[in-house]
């Protein structure tokens, strides 16, 4: 799991939740149902925005975009309302091929057991599946996924150019226009050609987003184990690159305005709104001490958190076999240390061992760019926002 936009389910409420974990969980069964299971692992935050920015743009009279998954042991072996289609498509063949890349960048800096031999050469060889994988996705909605493979392939050139005095925006070029072109293509699928321009911008600045903040975030590991770092290799200050942070995200509240959509609520909430704590988290000054996220997969930073919802309805109690089945899944993550679950057999809420909820995040601070939303409602901290402010 990798992505800068990691959202507290407080600030979301409940209804932007779980339309956030319906697109996770769209994302997915995408992998897995073009790819098979071993792609599931390149599920990431990020990626799934280019999902929650199709639907957001859809004719609400279209065809609708979820069905209904099979249970599943991070939902606690419950069904759910999951997004799919061309926009889940799309995030996943954007996934494959920027994981990808991901994989081969671990490998040519010789990341841990990478720089063992037949560990690298076995990586370089899912990389490539991933690649051939991602461009028949990609060719399935419409995107050609070689303007990812481009910039990656240039990335790798201009890195090792790269030296002090090298304008650091030189360095995140090939990271944004990528961004733009899959942000841009959600435009396409969604019937909403205008949107084009204005989401490619917005795509554009969160690539220069996520490589500024990678690099910042990696900035003291890479030193220690010597690995490049775009900071360090260019003499970027950190004052610079926290300027060009903070400009980036005023840029794409800037393009937002410029697009259509349908329903903007949580496009505005992850993209206006969440992408201000990214940046604080990244520089070190969070803006919510619970630190946890509404889903959290095998291996990603956090775990479910926030109030406890109230009590279901009493159902039947799982036999033996199936409680052991759930159980099984349920060890398999986050949830039973730190999270909240089901009991495997009684069904019963419970909350994991480790958990503290002692969350002090200001429900209004989600709105630092205007000053007239007011706190409460039914999904609570601006209810995705519709309280008229012009941010």
């Amino acid at each position: 799991m990798f992505g800068i936009v990691r959202p507290c389910r407080h600030r979301l409420g409940e209804k932007l939740t779980a339309q956030w974990t319906a697109h996770l969980c769209g994302l997915c069964l995408a992998l897995r149902g073009d790819h098979g299971q071993l792609a599931r692992i390149v599920t990431n935050y990020d990626g799934l925005l280019i999902s929650v920015l199709t639907e957001a743009q859809a004719d609400p009279d279209g065809p609708t975009g979820r069905r209904t998954a099979g249970p599943c042991p991070l939902r606690g072996m419950r069904t759910a309302s999951v997004a799919h289609g061309e926009g889940a498509r799309l995030a996943a063949a954007v996934s494959l091929v920027l994981a990808s890349a991901k994989v081969r960048d671990h490998v040519a800096d010789g990341d841990g057991l990478l720089a063992r031999r037949p560990v690298a050469l076995a990586a370089r060889r899912v990389a490539a599946g991933w690649d051939r994988a991602g461009a028949r996705t990609g060719s399935d909605v419409g995107f050609d996924t070689a303007v990812l493979v481009d910039a990656v392939d240039r990335q790798t050139g201009i890195e090792a150019l790269a030296g002090p005095g090298t304008p650091i925006l030189t360095v995140t070029e090939p990271t944004e226009t990528a961004t733009a072109a899959a942000f841009a293509h959600t435009a396409v699928l969604a019937g909403r050609p205008g949107n084009a321009a204005p989401l490619a911008e917005a795509g554009r600045l969160f690539g220069r987003l996520a490589h500024l903040l990678d690099a910042v975030e990696d900035r003291e590991a890479d030193a220690a184990s010597g690995a490049w770092n775009p900071l360090t290799a260019t003499g970027t200050p950190l004052d610079e690159a926290r300027r060009l942070a903070d400009d980036a995200v005023h840029g794409i509240r800037l393009a937002l305005r410029e697009a259509e959509f349908t329903d903007g609520g949580l496009v505005h909430r992850l993209l206006v709104h969440e992408l201000p704590n990214s940046v604080r988290r990244a520089f070190g000054t969070p803006s919510c001490a619970h630190g946890s996220h509404p889903y959290a997969p095998p291996g990603a930073p956090g775990a479910p958190g926030g109030p406890t919802p109230p009590e279901p309805p009493r159902r039947d109690r799982r036999g033996l076999l199936a409680g052991c089945a759930v159980w099984l899944g349920l060890a398999c993550t986050c949830q039973m240390c730190c999270g909240e679950y089901e009991d495997p057999w009684t069904r019963e809420r419970k909350e994991g061992c480790l958990r503290n909820c002692d969350c002090d995040c200001d429900c209004c601070e989600c709105c630092e760019c205007c000053n007239c939303c007011s706190c409460g409602g039914e999904d609570g901290c601006c209810s995705g926002c519709d309280c008229g402010c012009d941010c």
